[in-house]
């Protein structure tokens, strides 16, 4: 089966849920899904879908390279590590790729509540990701 038609549900999706800016492209037999969600919560349901098509994000054959416009409704939250840094991750995850840190202490911009575990971030470097909700609290 070819990637494309693999992920087919969730390049689908991601028209429909209006992400812009959607490239999608195969490349060494990895499929990269690149665009911009209008929402937080629209990010977490292309995650969701993906995760319906490879439940453990175990495949290895998808990038799914998805941010949320920088004008998405948006709110702040402190690191409250015990005194470590805060690892931001790809995906809502253990298994997820770390893609940027927040420092213990650091005030980073919470763009959506994705679930009890896992909050979608923004550092004020740019990075987005998810992050242990545990580890953040509001201003």
């Amino acid at each position: 089966m070819a990637l494309q038609d693999k992920y087919k549900p969730l390049t689908d999706e991601a028209t429909a849920s209006g992400v812009t800016n959607l490239s999608v492209r195969e490349q060494d037999g990895v499929l990269y899904i690149d665009g911009t969600a209008p929402t937080g919560a629209v990010k977490d349901a292309l995650w969701a879908k993906y995760g319906e098509i490879d439940p453990n994000f175990a495949g290895g054959d998808l990038i799914l390279n998805i941010n949320v416009a920088m004008d998405a409704a948006v709110t702040k939250v402190k690191v409250v590590t015990e005194s470590s840094n805060l690892n931001i991750r790809k995906g809502p995850g253990t298994d997820q790729p770390i893609v940027g840190k927040a420092a213990h202490g650091e005030t980073i911009t919470l763009v959506n509540k994705s679930n009890d575990q896992w909050w979608l971030v923004r550092t004020d470097d740019g990075e987005e990701g998810y992050a242990y909700a545990q580890y953040l609290s509001a201003e």
